[in-house]
């Protein structure tokens, strides 16, 4: 993947991290933009105002911080990117999207494997407002065509799943949502625009929880909406009127954090793939779930459409009660247990998507976790599960 510096000379995505959404003349020779807390903006003239003449007009609707944050991520998005818009966490994002583009009466397809508060949403309210939600399993591909309804408007996948990690089929769920007028929005959130350009392969809204690669240090809350030329009309009305809007200091850490992802997400890939693969040949291992190796159902769709993978991954345990389970956690000095992923420290934590998947049926064979590999070194995170299984065998 490549863009172009300000002389239309090509470079590649690595370095337009690092150079786009950066004025250094309009931010007097500084690297990084100015954070501009601010919400009223001056007109010099009556007519000004009148015409409302000015690069910006009220703080909410967008500052020179917001600017240099949205310019770098339409870079990252590549050239379908028509705009983004900045949401105060990826739960945000997901909803200003499907309010966006849905009305009462209509109906939209949901991926069964989505972030599960994506489908609190739609089975809340979405429900209340009178948008119906089917789940579709999310290895249907082209068999989506049999779900759709006169009143389907949209269809929302998460490639891949951010807990099951199963892989969907998103040019062939593009290609039939368009024939039938409805657009798909995909929850990018696990590969990022780095390593997955959702624009290019057919999605028309490409969201992520910022709050993850993008910030990159888990102390933030944030979330990004792109799409292409014929969804971002839809989406740029909600933002503004719904009022979306986020805080100078979280877009400052955000674009900060944007600057070094593409360092960042390769060395997550590797350690990612070295821990995926040496837990895949432990005794206490029934099998891995990352889409970026070989043996996994969903690989061909991954080598297919993405050029990488990120350090989030699952695994299956051999059957063992819930009280080895919790001494493998409890064993842990390293991996810390928290809900969330994507920063420089690794994670892990026990999930069952059983009791609420409606469209598919989840039965692993055993305990299921899911790990996020930060940035220590792989070795030390080895002994640190190795302690781990200790204590699983040890309780059983």
């Amino acid at each position: 993947m490549s863009s172009s510096d300000s002389s239309g000379s090509p470079v590649t995505v690595e370095t337009s991290l690092v150079t786009s959404g950066r004025d250094t003349s309009a931010q007097k020779g500084f690297v990084n933009p100015p954070v501009v807390r601010g919400s009223t903006v001056l007109y010099p003239s009556a007519e000004d105002l009148h015409a409302h003449r000015g690069e910006y007009s009220y703080g909410r609707h967008g500052t020179p911080t917001t600017k240099a944050l949205q310019q770098a991520l339409a870079t990252l998005e590549g050239p379908a990117c028509a705009g983004v818009a900045l949401a105060p966490s990826g739960v945000a994002a997901i909803s200003t999207s499907l309010l966006a583009v849905l009305k009462t009466g209509d109906h939209v397809l949901v991926c069964d494997n989505v972030y599960r508060p994506t489908r609190l949403f739609c089975d809340g309210l979405l429900q209340r407002f009178g948008i119906e939600t089917s789940y579709f399993d999310p290895l249907i591909g082209a068999g989506i065509e049999a779900l759709f309804r006169p009143n389907t408007r949209a269809v929302f996948v998460e490639a891949p799943g951010s807990q099951s990690l199963e892989m969907p089929d998103i040019p062939a769920i593009a290609e039939i949502a368009h024939a039938r007028g409805a657009l798909v929005i995909d929850d990018n959130t696990w590969a990022t625009p780095l390593y997955h350009r959702s624009l290019e392969q057919g999605v028309d809204i490409s969201i992520q929880a910022a709050t993850k690669y993008i910030g990159g240090h888990s102390d933030i809350m944030f979330g990004t909406i792109a799409a292409n030329s014929k969804a971002w009309p839809l989406v740029d009305d909600a933002v503004r009127a719904l009022g979306v809007c986020v805080g100078p200091d979280d877009t400052f850490l955000a674009l900060r954090g944007l600057r070094t992802l593409a360092v960042r997400l390769a060395h997550h890939q590797q350690s990612g793939l070295e821990m995926a693969r040496w837990l895949g040949a432990r005794p206490e291992v029934q099998r891995v779930l990352h889409p970026a190796l070989e043996t996994d159902p969903g690989h061909a769709i991954w080598k297919r459409d993405f050029t990488g993978a990120s350090g989030l991954f699952s695994i299956v345990l051999q059957p063992a009660p819930q009280r080895a389970v919790d001494a493998l956690l409890n064993a842990l000095q390293l991996f810390g247990m928290g809900y969330s992923w994507g920063g420089f420290e690794s994670l892990i934590i026990p999930f069952d998507c059983a009791s609420y998947r409606t469209a598919t049926k989840w039965h692993p064979g055993g305990p299921a976790l899911r790990l996020h590999i930060g940035l220590e070194n792989t070795e030390d995170l080895k002994a640190d599960l190795e302690r781990g299984f200790a204590a699983f065998a040890a309780a059983q």
